[in-house]
């Protein structure tokens, strides 16, 4: 019902659009539709590599769908050993410290791969033209693959495999504006469909549970405090999805932080104290696809971050004041 609605609005309201382009506008959405549901929906497990650079890291995804939610764990096969155990919106990081801690949060900051696409794709119709590619593979599977052309100059281009017999998403790539991978998560085996043990989503690494922070206690705090820091020219196509107050590992005091989306790339804003005798990075860098700024207010370091171009950041950085 969504796709004809589209179709019907883009043949009424833009004028040029032929049927031709409308249906495969549509077929390249009711793609999109199969693999956000179908990384949430389906059981799954296999191995998949995030190349982000020069850095490459191996891991290793359990999924489990059933009456009582969704329950995965993601396990780092390379590098310092790492778990991530998530039950719904509960998620548990496993590391082998000192303190054997577990690190457990209310809310998830962004998308982890296959679940890359939001479950509303609103804002990605908003910001991407998508575009029904050729067929390919990925994993030893038959693909479809789906282009994310950006609408501006604020955003990355995307390709996407997707499981033309599951809708599982298999590979994705983000692109610069020379059409270079700079940033790609794939599958290199994966078994869809079947039953996921329990003993596949427990953790390994022992540790004791710590709850760093829930939903509500962030709510409050912020509340009730009296210094609040808004970005007031957010690049067009990205609007705020929340703002906290956070813990983060070798702080002192807590950060804050908001998080942009366009309804697919997310980018965090983090406000701190310029710590007392430090003299604070500034600038841009980048990682791989992630684009980095800084710049001081005061006596307050601004950081903003996100797998968009460095336009993105910049403004995004120099948008931010003391409301």
């Amino acid at each position: 019902m969504r796709a004809l609605f589209l179709a019907a609005t883009l043949l009424v309201v833009i004028p040029g659009v032929s049927r031709a382009d409308v249906a495969q506008q549509t077929g390249a959405l009711d793609w999109l539709e199969k693999a956000a549901a179908a990384a949430r929906q389906l059981n799954y497990s296999g191995t998949y590599i995030y190349q982000h650079g020069d850095h490459v890291e191996t891991s290793r995804i359990a999924h489990l769908s059933n009456e009582s939610g969704e329950h995965e764990k993601v396990e780092t096969l390379d590098g310092a050993p790492r778990e991530v155990i998530r039950n719904n919106d509960e998620v548990l990081c496993f590391k082998p410290d000192s303190n054997a801690s577990v690190i457990v949060e209310k809310r998830r900051m962004g998308q982890v791969f296959p679940a890359l696409l939001p479950k509303q794709l609103g804002g990605i119709t908003e910001n991407y033209r998508v575009q029904l590619f050729d067929t390919g593979r990925a994993a030893g599977h038959a693909c479809q693959t789906i282009i994310l052309e950006p609408k501006d100059q604020y955003r990355y281009r995307h390709k996407l495999w997707i499981d033309r017999a599951t809708g599982l998403l298999l590979k994705a790539s983000t692109l610069n504006e020379h059409n270079e991978v700079i940033g790609q998560f794939a599958f290199t085996q994966i078994t869809i469909g079947g039953q996921i043990g329990r003993d596949l989503i427990k953790p390994k690494i022992a540790g004791r549970k710590v709850v760093i922070s829930s939903e509500p206690a962030i709510a409050t705090e912020l509340q009730q405090n009296d210094l609040t820091w808004v970005v007031k020219q957010p690049p067009p196509g990205f609007s705020q999805v929340t703002v906290m107050k956070r813990l983060m590992p070798g702080k002192d005091v807590p950060v804050k932080h908001l998080v942009f989306s366009d309804g697919l790339a997310t980018v965090s804003v983090f406000v701190e104290p310029v710590a007392a005798g430090m003299e604070p990075m500034l600038g841009a860098t980048r990682h791989g696809a992630t684009q980095i700024y800084m710049r001081t207010i005061g006596d307050f370091k601004i950081t903003v971050l996100g797998d968009v171009p460095a336009i993105t950041v910049k403004q995004m950085a120099n948008s931010v004041s003391k409301n």
